[in-house]
């Protein structure tokens, strides 16, 4: 028999040795950390306090919220807590935590900003049949349907990686468990986990994100023929920040995982994994209360309301 010894924890990658820049690490996550999280629960609680949001498109943006503080925090306060307490360590059983949570939160989020392209289709492309086509039973229909998804999908996608061995090391080659980083510690050839895993990942992706220019070339057509400047106007603003969270979205995710795969350590791969990690969750708050006056109102008025009070 072989030499396999079972495998009882991983170790993460710091960002550094030095205990200076490991506090800096902890201090610079926190306030990103604080920053997505207050900024999501306000969009939360300006959608949940105000009666003039309570609309399918708030309804989702409420839900896509959710989602940015669940992904961050399976991730962030684990990293922190490490570089505070000069350790790397997560359990086996964190590990499969951490990856089923996470997958749970990413595949969630690509069907519900599908459903939100298909919510502006409608409600530009078809207003006369909004009320009927996007009431409250199916949106929340809608909502339930992309949460089951993400739980299927990642179901899936964890039970397929953690049926492995892992005896090469128990290195993880990034800041928190990522499958990728997985696959390569497995005893087993794993290079058909690998394929099978980004094949099935880019065809939903693809087939998620092609459903989203099919409504967006629909929607522009329609906005073209608004005759009224305000008109048009009104109508693109309620599409460009969710155009923006996609673009974001798509570009961050593209990046960490097509870029070529390394075997030896590389910050770079840190910094991709900040990249998609931190910089969505942190930013879509940002990008839905710049471009949206109603979110705008709403936030004021639950600001000054809480202040007063």
């Amino acid at each position: 028999m072989s030499n396999r010894s079972t495998v009882t924890e991983f170790l993460l990658r710091g960002f550094s040795d030095v205990r200076e820049l490991q506090v800096l690490h902890f201090v610079v996550f926190l306030v990103l950390y604080l920053t997505t999280l207050m900024g999501n629960l306000l969009i939360i609680s300006a959608i949940v306090f105000d009666h003039r949001l309570h609309t399918p498109m708030y309804f989702f943006l409420g839900n896509l919220a959710i989602i940015d503080l669940g992904s961050i925090s399976v991730t962030v306060p684990k990293s922190m807590t490490n570089s505070l307490l000069n350790t790397t360590v997560i359990s086996y059983a964190g590990c499969v935590t951490q990856v089923f949570l996470y997958f749970i939160f990413g595949a969630t989020d690509v069907s519900l900003l599908t459903i939100m392209a298909y919510d502006r289709y409608i409600a530009i492309c078809q207003p006369l049949h909004y009320e009927r086509v996007m009431n409250r039973r199916a949106c929340v229909h809608m909502a339930t349907s992309a949460w089951i998804t993400g739980i299927v999908y990642s179901a899936l996608h964890t039970g397929n990686t953690f049926r492995l061995l892992f005896c090469q090391s128990n290195v993880i080659n990034q800041f928190f468990c990522e499958i990728p980083a997985l696959l390569k510690l497995a005893c087993s050839d794993s290079y058909s986990n690998e394929v099978g895993v980004l094949a099935f990942s880019v065809f939903v992706a693809l087939n998620c994100f092609a459903l989203i220019i099919v409504s967006y070339v629909q929607i522009f057509k329609a906005v073209l023929r608004i005759p009224s400047e305000q008109g048009r106007h009104k109508a693109f603003s309620t599409c460009l920040p969710h155009l923006a969270v996609v673009s974001l979205f798509l570009c961050t995710g593209s990046f960490a995982y097509l870029k070529p795969t390394s075997s030896s350590e590389s910050n770079l791969d840190l910094l991709v994994g900040v990249l998609y990690i931190v910089v969505p969750p942190m930013m879509n708050p940002v990008i839905y209360s710049m471009r949206n006056k109603e979110i705008k109102t709403a936030l004021k008025k639950l600001i000054a309301c809480r202040v007063f009070s």
